[in-house]
């Protein structure tokens, strides 16, 4: 195995920590002999447990080997995954380099542990290779990546050879991209500048545009200009504005459960996190990946100025906002930064020369975006048809006029008409229903 790890070229770049790596060395001091037997097995077993991790984490299953040789070649970043993503494949003196790669692991792929286990008295690589994964939540690992990850390694571990190889990770590449944006929806930010670096949100909410009741024409507009996006058209960024609760950020994350498979990605980020939108365009701009970059609940007091980085992004400078890049931002406040009749009398109280350069200076931001859409409050008809909706969804067997009569008393207790008070209401009401 260590020789053939050594002779991998474009898929060389696996980390000095890798599993790969450090089993090929286990498997190197083996062969030589003169070995300590208890402290080669301690190894074999860190780098076992290391892989039970991985494949907790990332949702393995069946045979864990094979799940993590696929996970390395979905997740490589190379010059030939880069260009695979964005073009597919292509003639290239590159390619006998990469099927070269690609008959290594193969090899890998179908490696014979028996010798080493039977030497040392393990058992551990064949458990592994037949694995049978306890049942978890979907929210303690990545449902994509596990879907991902089986589907492709178990048509790689049927490949006849290294041509076989090449087609279906070319046609993956192309698909789905390589890394942590082929397998992931949605994700966050950390560090700072070059430091920055994307993580992963495994548990996103799978709500999808239709679970969301009423408001079918704001719906349909942010429908209209996300496919625009996605198919290469004009789009615009869009501020969602309205009453809290109305459904402003559900709509926005269930784009990206309906878009997916097209290309669509989610970064969220927060104000604090303004002063790093450069540095994250630059590393999303050549990726051949449509991203929202999504704000939730935007809005500025007088006292906070990072609404002009934003502003400063969005359109106005130096630096163009990338075409596979667009934002979308909710806010209660449909100006986002707060005003004052102070903002109207500047010349009077603060010195200012003209009198609506203030007012000018703040509704500036707002009119960066090309796409406003409002989420008013439910009439109390609508809340009421909102409730008996969510009520049958959830399965929920009441007499109406008495769901009816609790969802009023609730309304006035919980804040006012909204279908986040409607689910709330709901969710307590299948509570009672148990009973």
């Amino acid at each position: 195995m260590y020789r053939d790890v050594a002779h991998l070229l474009m898929y060389s770049n696996l980390g000095k920590d890798s599993i790969l790596l450090r089993l090929s060395e286990v498997l190197r001091d083996w062969e030589r002999g003169g070995f300590d037997r208890d402290e080669l097995v301690r190894r074999i077993y860190r780098e076992i447990k290391r892989l039970l991790e991985l494949g907790t984490s990332c949702g393995f299953d069946e045979n864990l080997w094979h799940c993590y040789l696929t996970w390395l070649l979905m997740t490589n970043r190379n010059a030939f995954t880069l260009t695979c993503e964005r073009s597919g494949s292509r003639e290239g003196t590159v390619n006998g380099f990469v099927k070269a790669d690609f008959a290594v692991f193969r090899r890998l792929f179908h490696y014979d542990f028996s010798p080493i286990e039977k030497d040392l008295g393990l058992d551990c690589f064949t458990a592994i290779s037949h694995y049978s994964a306890l049942p978890k939540r979907d929210r303690i690992y990545n449902r994509d990546v596990s879907w991902q990850v089986r589907v492709l390694s178990r048509a790689l571990a049927q490949a006849r050879d290294e041509e076989d190889i090449f087609s279906l990770m070319t046609s993956y590449y192309r698909q789905y991209g390589f890394g942590l944006f082929a397998m992931n929806r949605a994700f966050r930010i950390q560090g700072h500048g070059k430091e920055l670096e994307f993580l992963p949100i495994t548990n996103v909410d799978r709500v999808m545009l239709e679970d969301l009741l009423g408001y079918e024409k704001q719906k349909e507009e942010l429908r209209r200009n996300t496919e625009a996006f996605l198919d290469g058209k004009h789009a615009n960024n869009v501020l969602l504005y309205g009453d809290a609760g109305t459904g402003k950020s559900t709509s926005v994350k269930a784009l990206v459960n309906e878009y997916f498979s097209r290309g669509l990605r989610m970064i969220e980020i927060y104000k604090h996190q303004f002063r790093d939108l450069s540095n994250l365009l630059a590393q999303v701009k050549n990726r051949n990946y449509r991203f929202i970059i999504f704000i939730d609940d935007l809005s500025f007091e007088d006292s906070e100025v990072e609404y002009k980085f934003l502003k400063a992004v969005i359109e106005g400078g130096v630096e163009t906002r990338p075409d596979n890049v667009l934002i979308y931002a909710t806010s209660n406040r449909r100006h986002l930064i707060r005003e004052t009749w102070n903002d109207r009398t500047d010349m009077e109280h603060h010195g200012d020369i003209h009198r609506s350069d203030t007012v000018e200076e703040k509704l500036s931001l707002s009119a960066r975006f090309g796409v406003a859409i409002n989420y008013n409050a439910p009439t109390p008809k609508e809340f009421q048809a909102i409730v008996l909706a969510l009520a049958q969804r959830q399965g929920i067997r009441m007499d109406e006029k008495e769901l009816l009569a609790l969802a009023n008393t609730w309304e006035v207790r919980h804040g006012g008409f909204s279908g986040r008070v409607a689910q709330q209401f709901v969710n307590y009401a299948e509570g009672l229903n148990k009973k």
